[in-house]
């Protein structure tokens, strides 16, 4: 059950994407194009496409390979995205003409070096919340003025779990090397499958018929099937499931890292603008992080939204607080059945872990009635999600 930092205050209920128009991103960029270099800069304003989906279209239209293409930040398909896409040896008359579906071309200019992913400050927001209850505006601005001054709870959220919101369960099971496990949740519980056929396949697995399940998987579940064929073929579950794609089986790896980080937040809910003894703090001006000796002589600064209280994405790199905030991390992991080593898997699905801070700032927060609906728009750093912000001001799964 999610734990809210404004529980004191009810929730306005409401709905959102009700259309494409309703949920509007831009991302921050943390620095400007030079003007000159080997790398043109575009930036681009989508409509149903994800961000993987631009970088093929455009690496077909500019005719390259699209692992050449840089991007800063991933964005939906189910809103109004504006992000910057780098492409290199291009001028920028190379573009003029270039259409594709969805996509607008805002500006170009060159810069030296290709745009990595984290190469952004934040992102701002803007989105439509329908038919919210009544009194919304004020209770809306209240839980913004709570934001604004503690700070937004940096937790990943159930958009990171997966559309069976399991992905982290997924990851949790190759973890402790439970692949039977793992295969039944990869493909579903058919009491949390909304597609028929999909629904169909899983409840055939369940029963033991894994022909009738590779049948009726719909198209698009590509992974699934392949992962079932193997198994129907004699493979063990764990050949089976480590034949899966690299990068779809470190995305459950990192969904279950989310899971425990969020686990963490809950904890601490209620504290997020203290310090505690053996913290590791977080620098907000330049992402440096250090152990707290003296939590009294760091708390100011905390006050000032200087630095905050972190937690740990788990990894085998990873550096753990000390004392009473060290005792918390160990004894999550000591419940959970691991140690930082376990984290330390072959195959290229080794996780380092690394440090994120409890809560990160809010800026120019506003929100404003439209008819029936309101409007709220908000900026948050880089790797933070606006649907931590809707769950505080709707109190419930956005």
């Amino acid at each position: 059950m999610t734990e809210y930092l404004t529980d004191q205050i009810p929730g306005i209920g409401g709905t959102i994407r009700h259309q494409p128009e309703d949920f509007r991103v831009e991302e921050i960029p943390l620095y400007q194009p030079s003007g000159e270099g080997d790398h043109l800069y575009l930036t681009i304003e989508k409509q149903g496409l994800t961000t993987y989906d631009l970088l093929r279209e455009l690496a077909v239209a500019l005719d390259c390979k699209e692992r050449d293409l840089g991007y800063a930040g991933l964005k939906d398909a189910q809103a109004i995205t504006r992000q910057t896409v780098s492409v290199p040896l291009r001028k920028p008359g190379d573009i003029k003409g270039l259409k594709i579906p969805g996509v607008k071309i805002l500006s170009a200019a060159q810069h030296r070096n290709k745009l990595r992913p984290g190469h952004l400050a934040g992102n701002h927001f803007h989105i439509r919340i329908h038919q919210p209850e009544p009194g919304s505006l004020r209770i809306a601005l209240e839980v913004l003025a709570i934001l604004e001054e503690s700070g937004v709870p940096n937790r990943f959220g159930e958009q990171r779990y997966g559309s069976l919101d399991n992905s982290h369960r997924i990851g949790r099971a190759i973890l402790n090397q439970d692949f039977d496990a793992a295969v039944g949740e990869i493909v579903g519980d058919p009491l949390s499958i909304l597609h028929p056929g999909w629904r169909e396949a899983a409840a055939a697995y369940h029963s033991g018929d894994i022909k009738t399940a590779i049948e009726k998987l719909p198209r698009h579940c590509r992974p699934e099937r392949t992962l079932l064929r193997l198994l129907k073929e004699g493979a063990p579950p764990r050949k089976a499931v480590l034949a899966m794609p690299r990068k779809l089986l470190r995305l459950y790896l990192s969904a279950y890292q989310s899971s425990l980080f969020d686990r963490l937040v809950d904890m601490r809910m209620q504290a997020l603008n203290k310090i505690w003894p053996g913290d590791i703090a977080f620098k907000h001006v330049n992402g440096a992080c250090f152990v707290v000796t003296d939590p009294a002589a760091e708390q100011p600064r905390a006050d000032a939204f200087e630095i905050s209280a972190t937690a740990p994405l788990y990894g085998f790199k990873t550096k753990l607080a000390e004392a009473q905030t060290g005792l918390l991390e160990e004894s999550l992991l000591d419940k959970e059945g691991l140690t930082l080593r376990s984290f330390r898997m072959s195959g290229g699905l080794a996780m380092e872990g690394e440090r994120r801070p409890l809560r990160v700032p809010i800026q120019a927060a506003a929100c404003v009635a439209d008819g029936d609906d309101l409007l709220l728009s908000f900026s948050l750093p880089k790797g933070s999600f606006a649907t931590t912000v809707l769950t505080e001001v709707m109190k419930a799964r956005p």
